[in-house]
């Protein structure tokens, strides 16, 4: 997984005066836990940008004074009416220790249910897994190639490799639905399969008179 780099100073004082303050100036305030210490300091809100705004997940350096934690953003609180970010939690991370994390999901191939009318329909856009932060990937890739008309892939079916997936296992992460053209598509399948059977039948028939 990429890493990305996310500069921040230490907080001297804290206290909702001095957060509003902060916000004032597009400056988060942030905290990072899992370490000795509960560090609180403030980040730039350019500086988050990049994490905010992209369907990707990220490992972080934070880089607080100078100083470097690996981390990953555990929770992003917002104003309930403004597009403001409140506050910002960070987690740091041991490398020998796992860590939970939402990973996106890609799809790859065209599914043979499409090609029949199908729709593909992507229900998990995200799966939680947990790991060391050595083995997580970008993305968790799904192959539809084969999936037809009505076919899914669950949970259970993922080679998740040295993930642990943590999603219920029967939860479908996606899916090619039946539409109006694919039932048209299948039924005539279906018939045309029926009506050959039926003249293989006929033919056997005559042959034995």
């Amino acid at each position: 997984m990429k890493t990305v780099v996310i500069k921040g100073q230490k907080r001297e004082t804290l206290g909702k005066k001095e957060s509003k303050k902060l916000r004032a100036q597009e400056i988060v305030p942030a905290v990072l836990y899992g370490g000795e210490e509960v560090i609180h300091f403030a980040v730039p809100f350019k500086e988050l940008r990049s994490l905010i705004y992209t369907p990707n997940v990220y490992l972080l350096d934070l880089d607080i004074d100078g100083k470097i934690y690996p981390a990953i953003m555990q929770d992003i609180q917002w104003h309930p009416v403004d597009e403001q970010v409140m506050h910002v939690d960070f987690f740091k991370i041991v490398a020998d220790k796992p860590i939970k994390i939402e990973i996106p999901v890609t799809t790859s191939g065209l599914a043979k249910g499409i090609q029949q009318g199908g729709k593909l329909q992507v229900n998990l856009r995200r799966l939680k897994v947990k790991a060391l932060a050595k083995d997580l990937p970008d993305t968790i890739n799904i192959d539809v190639t084969e999936l037809g008309v009505g076919d899914s892939v669950k949970v259970a079916d993922i080679e998740a490799g040295e993930l642990e997936l943590l999603d219920t296992k029967s939860n479908v992460v996606v899916a090619v639905n039946v539409t109006r053209v694919a039932k048209v598509v299948v039924e005539e399948v279906e018939g045309e399969g029926e009506e050959v059977e039926g003249k293989e039948s006929e033919t056997e028939t005559s042959s034995e008179e």
